[in-house]
């Protein structure tokens, strides 16, 4: 059990020898009992609302095993990371300082990770046009032909993935050609916009997407987008302080204050290759419908009984284990988002040593 999540309101976790107890009451009895045991060996992270109540000592025993802990609202907001101390990678952080300060390093950095992010978004409009009958296009009624052409007043088009998987291959040389990270940027945007218009193609009728939109995200598709990339985002925080990092020195995300800049950075890769096939997993499989999405403050956001069957495939795609032609062995999405922080950290004396993770 890499991850435990206490969606639960009202109970309480209490350490008991090895293990964590949930204490609560019983759904059938209404009497206080012992509802699940959680062995410490098998734990490598927490993810709790504010209604859990935690005891002081199983907080330290968490502490003590370098358990983080990841705290979020009653209605699914983020509000912070629980980390054990980290004071001894002084010298690490000195490094990181000097080499974020520094342009040419920066540039560097971001261009291998907007390339990573762009294989991959190319590599999910293969795999899902491949599994797709209707591939070419083209020769549907209404599409145009060619990059750009316009639609007629009224007609309703459907994105070219050749003509679109054409484009994006022609912005690798421009990526690396790129003399500055605001230059760099614009290409990473465009091609993201251009990567969303195909892929929304393949969701659900009843699903629509138009565009991303973030707080508050106005659709359940965009609910589901950015609730995964918050987890992720802050799995890479607890990843960059375990490393000696500081997550809040970007290098293509500017450093700015409010955000951890780094973890950012480091998930940008996964966006395509972790975030977006499970949205659209969840939609396309039914494990969420309607119904799992409440509307409130402006935005839409997933309920109670929407965040548990989230957690339950999030865990599973993340601890999933596959044959990496990249690093030539058999890994989880886990382990090499946390490969990121380590690569990262090694290209503070040699850039050549960071190869952000691209899809098979």
């Amino acid at each position: 059990m890499p991850t435990a999540v206490l969606n639960q309101s009202n109970v309480r976790l209490q350490l008991t020898s090895e293990r964590l107890e949930v204490w609560g009451p019983n759904p059938d009895t209404g009497r206080d009992e012992c509802l699940r045991q959680i062995p410490l060996h098998d734990l490598e992270r927490l993810i709790v609302s504010e209604a859990v109540y935690i005891t002081a000592p199983a907080l330290a025993e968490l502490m003590r095993r370098g358990i983080p802990i990841q705290f979020f609202t009653w209605s699914g907001q983020f509000l912070g990371n629980f980390l054990p101390a980290q004071n001894n990678h002084g010298m690490t952080r000195l490094r990181q300082y000097q080499q974020t300060l520094d342009p040419a390093f920066c540039l560097q950095i971001a261009k291998r990770l907007v390339t990573a992010k762009l294989y991959n978004q190319r590599r999910v409009l293969q795999r899902l046009a491949a599994s797709r009958s209707d591939i070419t296009q083209s020769d549907q009624p209404g599409t145009p032909t060619k990059p750009g052409q316009p639609a007629k007043p009224g007609q309703h088009v459907q994105p070219n993935i050749s003509d679109a998987l054409a484009w994006l291959d022609s912005l690798f040389g421009l990526i690396q050609a790129s003399t500055s990270l605001d230059e760099l940027r614009g290409y990473e945007g465009t091609a993201t916009a251009r990567y969303f218009q195909c892929w929304a193609t393949f969701l659900p009728d009843e699903f629509p997407f138009e565009r991303r939109s973030t707080r508050p995200p106005h659709n359940p598709v965009n609910a589901c987008i950015s609730f995964a990339a918050t987890i992720i985002y802050n799995e890479a925080v607890a990843f960059c302080h375990a490393h000696g990092l500081d997550p809040a020195l970007g290098t293509l995300h500017s450093t700015e204050n409010g955000r951890w800049s780094l973890a950012l950075d480091l998930i940008e890769p996964f966006r395509p290759a972790f975030v977006e096939p499970l949205a659209l997993d969840l939609f396309s499989h039914q494990i969420l419908n309607q119904s799992h999405f409440e509307y409130r403050d402006g935005g839409c956001f997933l309920n109670e009984d929407g965040r548990k069957k989230f957690f339950l495939q999030y865990e599973r795609r993340m601890e999933r284990q596959f044959l990496s032609e990249h690093v030539g062995h058999r890994t989880t999405l886990r382990q090499q988002l946390e490969h990121q922080a380590i690569m990262f950290k090694a290209a503070l004396e040699d850039p050549n040593r960071f190869n952000p993770f691209r899809m098979n």
